[in-house]
């Protein structure tokens, strides 16, 4: 199997927490970010992450292919989640500080899905126009926007670590955990050490990377 994705994006992360987690062979392909042809030929949409099967077939939807991961094998490790009106709040109330905080960083670090200067250029034009300020502008307002975003971060209290549910993973955290790690980053945001803790423990077990030690 083939899973087409780009790091930066929290929805192939889903996918990609279940394959790892499961240990499945399961090959990362990254698409260049401004490729859209590409992705249009196999599913039909301007969408990852994308699945090809071992019969060839294409699946999209992040859930519907991090399900199809879980179950492949009969033996389904996700555990059920009880916070998803949780999740979506906090999304929803994080959101805008998220994406004036991200977009800007992710074409400083050599992502494989920013290879090619049209990947960077396409990114950078299309999500200038989403948060509707220029990444220099945005990148100048972090302090401000990490300021407003800290009270969000020590709020959370619909998590619990792997470590105190027997190293299991939930559907919980993998509405959540990509968009938490996509916040690692930005310099200066510190984490509370729950969260820390959360983002590590996670880390470990189905290696989603984190930037922590990288962050801009």
């Amino acid at each position: 199997m083939k899973l087409f994705i780009f790091d930066h994006c929290p929805f192939c992360m889903k996918a990609k927490m279940v394959a790892g987690i499961k240990k499945l062979p399961v090959e990362f392909t990254y698409l260049q970010n401004d490729d859209v042809d590409t992705r249009i030929e196999m599913v039909g949409a301007n969408m990852v992450p994308i699945l090809e099967k071992d019969d060839g077939n294409y699946m999209a939807e992040s859930l519907d292919i991090a399900k199809y991961l879980d179950e492949i094998d009969h033996h389904p490790v996700i555990e059920k989640g009880t916070h998803a009106d949780d999740i979506s709040e906090w999304l929803s109330n994080a959101r805008p500080l998220f994406n004036k905080l991200t977009f800007p960083r992710w074409t400083q670090f050599e992502l494989p899905e920013f290879e090619r200067p049209e990947a960077v250029t396409w990114f950078t034009e299309k999500k200038e126009a989403f948060i509707e300020m220029s990444f220099k502008e945005a990148l100048a307002q972090s302090d401000e926007y990490i300021k407003s975003l800290k009270p969000l971060l020590v709020n959370v209290n619909f998590i619990t670590l792997p470590s105190e549910k027997g190293n299991k993973i939930t559907w919980d955290d993998v509405n959540f955990f990509p968009f938490l790690r996509n916040l690692t980053v930005v310099k200066g945001l510190d984490f509370p050490p729950h969260l820390k803790n959360y983002l590590e423990e996670i880390n470990e077990l189905t290696g989603v990377n984190l930037y922590l030690d990288v962050a801009v």
